[in-house]
């Protein structure tokens, strides 16, 4: 017995000492690798001249959260033309693009997202178009393209007009007991509100019944995904799932995924039982989910349940926080600059007149409207920053280049205020994009969408949102600041505003 327990004890001891040293080797081998990779990278980092960095942090201790963070990359960007390193601690480090000619020769590929980002977004939209790369994002884009032919959209304008209309309600309800407002709570839930309807056919009705259990996940999703991004240990899955943002994320995500799940098996059978797939019956087809039931490669294969789901929680997520940003930005602008309010009031009371809403045909008798909706976009794009990772090596117009694998971010507000792209690029000036001005621009010296083929595939979409938008509520409300309650710009998922969007808002009369 004495001998069968010494021969036990030292096969165990074997085996942890075997496993020790497997790990040990492992976990020496990925830091050769990484030692290697950040040496290939430093090299070629050389050639572009940065702030100083901490040789422990990099410069992430320059990021505090403050409302500043993005005029800290807008001036690095000033002092370091075209491309500046950024470091975060000793082994990560983006490439920050800040001019329209380096922008286009990146932009110009199809590079994927960032993995250390967009891994977050994983956990909850899964691998839609946002986050796919190579052959299969491919395929997503082609069949997705459709969905947002010309011909479709304007089959959702009197959606967005009926959102836009229960917002301007609900924010008439607060004048009487509130002197300002923050506008982006209501804004948030008007895009929530179109979105559903557009993508899944279902009236949420989120606006008015504030218990509804989706939409109320759909925004404690990203309220945790973006405490996710503001606390760095949280960059971790295993301390993520183990606290307790991550405990509720997983309970929240369930709910809403099964929700989602249920929504597209009972429309495919429902499609199957009316025979409403038929190629010639397409036309019928009036949400997105209807139409990606029925899209078909060349092949005549379509997209899994699982790939449905998974863009159907892309272009929600996207749709409704991209736009409800730009849309409260823009209403921002308005309030600040009411000479140019009082002339798209103007421009829109002559197109709608008496009425109290709008129709397809009114959004391209909206031109001043349009160049202001533009010119707030450039000064406070909803995506502040764009990032990659490079697939191959790329090189730049002045010899320049960068490596296989290396991080690369773009910050938009960099390249929207370059001031040797823009001339006075702080004022807010729309006829920068009359057509007489706006043909002289470089091809990528405008990027709310991005540009070039991973652009935004809802920009189309985004636009008609917030022309509708913005056309209804100016037509109802005079808006101005409160001086007291300025916003603080917050570069999270979206551009948003640590304090809110505090406005002053005055019922209109028509005839005023």
């Amino acid at each position: 017995m004495g001998l069968l327990e010494s021969i036990y004890s030292v096969d165990i001891y074997r085996v942890v000492h075997l496993a020790a040293v497997f790990c040990l080797s492992v976990v020496l081998a990925k830091a050769i690798l990484l030692y290697q990779r950040c040496t290939e990278i430093s090299k070629a980092l050389k050639a572009f001249p940065g702030p100083p960095s901490h040789w422990l942090y990099g410069q992430a201790n320059e990021f505090h959260q403050d409302g500043q963070d993005l005029d800290r990359l807008l001036n690095w960007g000033l002092q370091y033309p075209y491309a500046n390193p950024v470091w975060f601690g000793k082994f990560v480090v983006y490439m920050n693009i800040t001019h329209p000619e380096y922008a286009k020769a990146l932009l110009s590929r199809t590079d994927p997202k960032d993995t250390i980002t967009y891994h977050h977004l994983i956990s909850w939209i899964g691998k839609g178009l946002s986050v796919l790369s190579g052959q299969i994002w491919d395929k997503h884009r082609k069949l997705l393209t459709s969905s947002f032919h010309f011909d479709v959209l304007n089959l959702y304008v009197n959606q967005m007009a009926e959102s836009t209309k229960i917002m301007l309600g609900k924010l008439e309800e607060q004048i009487t007991s509130s002197d300002t407002i923050d506008i982006y709570p209501y804004v948030t839930l008007m895009t929530l509100d179109t979105i559903i309807k557009c993508t899944l056919g279902w009236n949420s009705n989120c606006q008015i019944d504030r218990e509804n259990t989706y939409t109320n996940d759909l925004l404690e999703l990203t309220r945790l995904l973006n405490e996710r991004l503001c606390f760095f240990p949280y960059y971790s899955d295993f301390v993520f799932s183990f606290s307790p943002s991550g405990f509720l994320f997983r309970k929240v995500y369930k709910t809403s995924q099964q929700h989602t799940a249920n929504i597209i098996k009972q429309r495919r059978e429902t499609l199957l039982r009316e025979d409403k797939l038929d190629k010639d019956q397409q036309s019928r087809h009036l949400d997105f989910l209807e139409m990606l039931l029925a899209s078909q490669d060349e092949n005549g294969q379509g997209l899994s349940d699982e790939d449905i789901r998974a863009e159907l929680d892309t272009i929600i997520f996207e749709g409704h926080n991209t736009t409800a940003s730009g849309i409260s930005w823009i209403l921002y602008c308005m309030a600040k600059y009411p000479e140019h309010q009082h002339k798209c009031r103007k421009e829109i009371r002559e197109v709608l007149r008496e009425r109290d809403t709008l129709q397809w045909n009114d959004l391209t008798l909206f031109p001043y409207t349009t160049m202001c909706v533009k010119e707030s976009l450039r000064l406070y794009s909803p995506m502040p920053i764009l990032t990659r990772r490079l697939s191959k090596p790329i090189s730049f117009s002045d010899g320049r280049s960068l490596p296989e694998g290396c991080l690369v971010s773009m910050c938009i507000d960099s390249i929207h205020r370059n001031p040797e792209v823009w001339e006075d690029p702080e004022v807010f000036d729309p006829l920068r994009f009359s057509h007489e001005n706006s043909v002289l621009l470089h091809s990528h010296a405008y990027l709310p969408f991005a540009a070039g083929p991973r652009n935004c595939i809802g920009q189309k979409f985004a636009m008609n949102e917030m022309t509708v938008a913005i056309a209804l509520t100016l037509n109802a409300f005079e808006l101005s600041l409160d001086p007291s309650q300025l916003p603080i710009k917050e570069a999270l998922l979206v551009l948003k505003s640590k304090n809110g969007i505090h406005l002053r808002i005055q019922k209109q009369t028509q005839n005023k």
